[in-house]
């Protein structure tokens, strides 16, 4: 089985492909959210004078208040599924685990690329759209695996306002994206690396550590945020034009 199938029956057996409806609200707001993979060609180029190209993988969502439920920067992995989505892309054991937390309103994952017959990672020029809802005061925080790293992921470093009062926001929030590391995994050569998701023998394949989750710093060289990814949020206007 691939890694892109088992995380696709795992979101189907959570009932997260499309995300779990969020609690309604009278002043709640739908709005898409885009991520886009935005390199071209292959963009890692590798010590042994080859290239690669930026994999990223299935995205988890959470709508909620308070700090981002996902992860605490500065700690160590609660166990709650985080290094399954940081080491093999697979949002399905963190999504199961942060539905019905305190402050979270609704929790989803989304494999499957526009346009695509089946679900899997986004490859350059491919894109995934999310449709979330929420309410003034929600926040939206996402996650997702940098798919050729050993346990690295992007997430925002503080919770998305989804709100400026009570007008829901719009635009592109690409700059609020951070590479972090999750410390459960001895990092390798992005691209190139024998334990990373595309190449690695089994998902538990790799040296394991027990670090804090802090941004990614180390000895390789990875390609800035904003020349591989574009995040967008757009509110339903049709919707809120007809309340």
């Amino acid at each position: 089985m691939t890694v892109a199938r088992a995380i696709a029956l795992s979101l189907v057996s959570l009932g997260l492909t499309h995300g779990l409806a969020a609690q309604g609200t009278p002043a709640a707001t739908k709005f898409k959210i885009r991520v886009e993979n935005i390199s071209k060609g292959e963009v890692l180029k590798l010590s042994n004078s080859k290239s690669a190209p930026f994999v990223s993988a299935p995205v988890l969502w959470v709508i909620h208040t308070g700090a981002n439920p996902i992860f605490t920067g500065g700690q160590v992995d609660a166990g709650k599924g985080l290094e399954a989505l940081a080491e093999t892309g697979n949002p399905g054991p963190l999504a199961k685990s942060l539905t019905g937390a305190p402050r979270v309103v609704s929790v989803g994952a989304d494999d499957h690329p526009i346009g695509a017959n089946e679900g899997g990672p986004i490859t350059p020029g491919q894109a995934y759209e999310l449709e979330v809802t929420a309410a003034p005061g929600q926040y939206l925080s996402t996650a997702w695996m940098f798919g050729q790293s050993n346990d690295l992921f992007y997430s925002n470093d503080r919770p998305i306002a989804l709100f400026a009062g009570d007008k829901p926001v719009s635009g592109e929030m690409t700059a609020q994206l951070t590479l972090w590391d999750a410390g459960t995994e001895v990092n390798e050569e992005p691209g190139l690396g024998p334990n990373q998701g595309p190449r690695q023998a089994s998902p538990a394949a790799g040296v394991q550590e027990k670090n804090a989750i802090a941004h990614v710093q180390d000895r390789y060289t990875y390609p800035k945020t904003g020349a591989v990814l574009r995040l967008t949020i757009t509110p339903d206007t049709k919707a809120m034009s007809s309340k």
